[in-house]
């Protein structure tokens, strides 16, 4: 199982950090030992001082790909979920700033709560579909599938030209607005469609 990240997949938020708007997906990833299930806790890192939240749509993937044809790529998932790419803001500017790699900022253990997955037959309009995420009871984030840049079939697509994708593997498809720094003792919690997917706290 592996982890795929979609970058800057909504403009707003591409804008609110001062990033380009992007004309292909960009991608990065992180390690199966970041996900983090079942709403357990999420330890805050040491070596950060400024992580933040960045609330996602979670794909998974449901056979194996290579190649795939964008008209096709909706039938390589059949079920979705919410996700948080956890970021250390501060490491990933010192690291952009200098050209590097992402992943100390990005891959780090638990750096990628996960909720369950449920059928995507069950909305009857994938790209309409509303999420938030909410911190000591007071939304932070919030956001719409009609806002992506790139559609989930693009993404399946555009990473299966480089990337073989395997059953159960995970695709987060990208952040809305509102990211922001989370500390310790803080309550999070995820919802899809007004249903809470994420309930859990940060240690």
């Amino acid at each position: 199982m592996k982890i795929i990240a979609i970058g800057r997949n909504y403009a707003e938020h591409a804008k609110e950090l001062n990033n380009p708007v992007p004309t292909v997906p960009v991608i990065f990833m992180k390690p199966d030992t970041a996900l983090l299930k079942d709403n357990k806790s999420f330890y805050h890192p040491d070596f950060s001082e400024d992580v933040h939240h960045e609330i996602e749509i979670v794909l998974k993937i449901s056979k194996e790909g290579k190649h795939i044809n964008e008209k096709f790529a909706g039938s390589y998932f059949e079920e979705i979920g919410i996700g948080i790419d956890f970021t250390a803001r501060d490491i990933q500017q010192r690291h952009k700033e200098k050209g590097l790699p992402w992943e100390l900022a990005k891959a780090f253990d638990g750096s990628a709560p996960v909720s369950n997955f449920v059928p995507k037959a069950q909305f009857s309009d994938i790209y309409n579909l509303n999420f938030k995420l909410d911190i000591n009871q007071q939304t932070r984030q919030q956001g719409n599938t009609k806002d992506l840049l790139f559609s989930f079939e693009h993404i399946i697509s555009f990473v299966s030209k480089y990337i073989t994708l395997k059953k159960g593997d995970l695709i987060f498809t990208g952040t809305p607005q509102g990211v922001g720094k989370v500390n310790i003792g803080e309550h999070l919690e995820g919802y899809l469609e007004e249903v809470k997917m994420l309930d859990f706290y940060v240690k």
